[in-house]
């Protein structure tokens, strides 16, 4: 457990943009408090300790805003910034090096029994606002906008924006910064705007109607083209 704490503290450091010191993230930041609460909460769990995990759980919820049930299961590496508002349900399932920003939920959609939590890869950032609902897979070093709404699974290395959530793949890695992510609709009645000018003669050579007279291609078995989005 130990060795978890101090990844949990490096995990603060490196990810968060204010670089803070290692006091900093020990005594002012209440994201690795909810995740050191819930270390405890969850080896009680464990124990059969039941009560005493979610009464545990419960005190965790009321000093930093966020509310993780102790069964879930969260791996080491987890980055929680601003924590308010982040609720994960008993049986979500989070991987190594996780970020998760606030107002994020990892829930169910109230129909299942059993697992009815989202298991999250390695590696995936999770946007604030964002709603991942039911069973569903993030596949590793995915990404997962601001605010949107993911209710299928997403594979590995996607982007996914949108309400409901919209994939996009990303073919091979890109050093880009894809912080900003597409506006899927609009970008693509922009170029199918762009589309009918040429074809009645109103676009010139340089597409006129759009910014750079890009193409977007329609999704493939629900999947957009990375490409399209510079992504």
């Amino acid at each position: 457990m130990l060795a978890e704490l101090r990844r949990d503290i490096r995990a603060a450091r490196e990810r968060d943009p204010a670089r803070p010191t290692t006091a900093e993230v020990i005594f002012a930041y209440p994201g690795v408090h909810a995740i050191w609460g819930h270390r405890i909460s969850h080896w009680l769990w464990l124990r059969g300790a039941r009560l005493a995990a979610r009464t545990f759980a419960e005190l965790t919820r009321i000093l930093t805003g966020v509310e993780i049930h102790p069964g879930a299961v969260l791996g080491p590496g987890l980055f929680i910034d601003h924590a308010t508002g982040v609720v994960i349900g008993e049986t979500a399932e989070v991987g190594e090096d996780v970020t998760i920003f606030h107002g994020v939920t990892l829930g169910g959609t109230g129909r299942e029994t059993g697992k009815r939590h989202p298991t999250v890869g390695d590696r995936v950032t999770i946007g604030a606002g964002a709603k991942v609902l039911g069973p569903v897979k993030l596949g590793e070093d995915s990404r997962i906008g601001a605010n949107a709404v993911v209710v299928k699974e997403v594979p590995a290395g996607a982007v996914v924006v949108g309400v409901p959530g919209q994939i996009v793949s990303r073919s091979v890695p890109t050093k880009q910064d894809d912080s900003m992510l597409p506006d899927l609709v609009g970008v693509s009645l922009q170029s199918l705007l762009t589309r009918v000018a040429r074809l009645e003669g109103k676009g010139n050579s340089k597409g006129e109607g759009s910014q750079d007279g890009r193409i977007i291609r329609p999704p493939e078995a629900g999947v957009w083209h990375g490409e399209d989005f510079s992504i």
